[in-house]
């Protein structure tokens, strides 16, 4: 036992007196902070940029008091040209698009935008409401209705969210979930990604090096793989808490120095413009608040350290079973595609039944239910057992995957010179 101790403490020197690690652990929040920043200033530039967009109006100008410019887009009327020279005027002015509204009788006939590149959806549909409004408008004056009794009977109606304890949910309440469980299961399938494949590299260096030949002298080598995998992921802990630690002091600098809304994305503007009062922010407010920050945390770190023992398993098999990192690529799919389709599950099916039948199967699979489980827990409604009886069998499935990636790795660690595949790891799980 203590020299499996040896191991983890030279594991976990050997990574954090690593020149790159240092540099990595320190430069990757300023990398990351910049990334946010860069990426929330081109979009506030794309959200001030102004669009032109011209209309023709071949209506008898039936139509033109319908475009008002606002602070995204500016309408050009044109007057007294035909459709060609519209189309050749907007063009030659670099403008956006050209609206056609074409001739109608008694039921409008139609519209054409016409442009360089696809337009925007939103500019469409806006497009689309204000015609389609004008020529309702106009088809009910034709039938001799009185608008102004339509406009009185109009009613709208905002459907009021509620849970059976009486706390008020907004109507965002399942993106503001899924966001949070988005984030565990996404971050849980990073970490795995790159210490897994730290893991790895670890092994095809010593086995290139001959440097194992050495060690397995004198431990066990099922001794050595807990050990690398332990001090690694110990190694791992360290530069996710410096990671935490530096990030919220650049964010909160930045805050500082440029503003609260340095991070904001306009693009989510879409949630916020549903709380058209204080009631609906309140209600937004109050989903946040629900959501299980305790157990999602408490549950992050566990399927955190199952997952990653679970998936370093198999990567220390592969780093021993392979001579260079070139041939890993053979190996690597079945390690990939369970983590992408749990990926896959949460955001396609747990947003839309998180107690569904395909969400609940995977989240008692090991290879997926670090992250399906993850994505689950923030919209409630999991019983205690369900995360317990997911997180026995993930540490049940360790043993086994460990046992299995031990045999594996007993022989492969010492195998020099050989093209290793399935086949021949078939051999060696007989051994």
């Amino acid at each position: 036992m203590d020299k499996l101790w040896l191991i983890i403490k030279r594991e976990y020197l050997n990574k954090v007196r690593n020149r790159t690690f240092i540099i990595m652990t320190f430069v990757s929040p300023l990398i990351f902070v910049g990334v946010a920043l860069l990426i929330a200033w081109l979009t506030s530039i794309n959200a001030d940029s102004v669009r032109q967009i011209a209309v023709l109006d071949s209506t008898s100008n039936s139509y033109i008091n319908l475009f008002e410019n606002d602070a995204a887009i500016e309408y050009v009327v044109l007057k007294d040209v035909s459709l060609e020279a519209a189309k050749v005027a907007t063009e030659k002015a670099g403008y956006y698009g050209l609206l056609h509204i074409s001739d109608y009788n008694s039921a409008f006939s139609g519209m054409t935008f016409y442009s360089k590149d696809s337009p925007s959806p939103d500019i469409l549909r806006d497009i689309e409401n204000k015609v389609n409004k004008k020529t309702t408008e106009d088809n009910l004056i034709g039938y001799d209705i009185d608008l102004s009794l339509i406009e009185k009977a109009k009613s709208s109606q905002d459907l009021r969210l509620e849970t059976f304890q009486g706390i008020t949910t907004s109507k965002q309440s399942s993106w503001i979930k899924i966001a949070a469980g988005g984030a565990a299961g996404y971050l849980l399938m990073m970490f795995i990604i790159i210490y897994g494949n730290m893991v790895m590299r670890s092994v095809i260096e010593e086995k290139t090096n001959r440097i194992i030949e050495i060690i397995v002298s004198s431990v066990k080598p099922i001794y050595l793989m807990i050990g690398k995998i332990t001090g690694t992921s110990l190694a791992g802990v360290t530069q996710f808490v410096i990671w935490v630690i530096l990030g919220g002091i650049l964010v909160t600098v930045s805050t500082m120095f440029l503003g609260a809304d340095a991070f904001q994305n306009p693009a989510n503007a879409e949630v916020l413009n549903g709380a058209k009062d204080i009631t609906q922010m309140e209600a937004i407010i109050n989903d946040i608040q629900q959501l299980p920050l305790a157990t999602l945390i408490t549950c992050f770190f566990l399927f955190f350290i199952g997952g990653y023992f679970l998936y370093a398993s198999i990567y220390t098999a592969i780093g021993a079973a392979v001579d260079s990192e070139t041939d890993t690529q053979q190996f690597m799919l079945p390690v990939i595609l369970p983590l992408m389709l749990a990926i896959y599950v949460g955001f396609f099916s747990v947003v839309d039944n998180p107690d569904g039948t395909v969400a609940v199967i995977f989240s008692y699979i090991p290879l997926t239910s670090p992250i399906v489980m993850l994505m689950r827990i923030p919209f409630g409604g999991i019983a205690w057992w369900e995360i317990g009886l997911s997180l026995t069998i993930l540490y049940v499935s360790i043993f086994f995957v460990a046992w299995i990636a031990s045999k594996i790795y007993r022989i492969g660690i010492l195998m020099y010179g050989k093209k290793t595949n399935w086949k021949e790891l078939y051999k060696w799980l007989r051994y």
